[in-house]
């Protein structure tokens, strides 16, 4: 399953070193790491993600944020 995620990340890294915003997570992630230490941090995040749907059984929702940010 590790290699799987890894290879899955390595694939999102290739495609996102021409299309990732610098203002990203993984943007900024490549800018201060080496490619294979951001595949990892990536495959991390992906099975975190993964975990947390799975113990909840809930559905993924890309609009859903933990921490509300706050007006200044």
């Amino acid at each position: 399953m590790r290699t799987l995620l890894i290879h899955g990340a390595r694939a999102v890294i290739r495609y996102a070193e021409s299309k990732a915003g610098p203002d990203s997570w993984l943007g900024k992630l490549m800018a201060r790491r080496n490619k294979n230490v951001a595949a990892v941090a990536l495959a991390n995040k992906n099975a975190r993600i993964v975990w947390a749907l799975l113990t909840k059984e809930s559905k993924f929702r890309q609009d859903y944020a933990t921490v509300q940010p706050t007006a200044a």
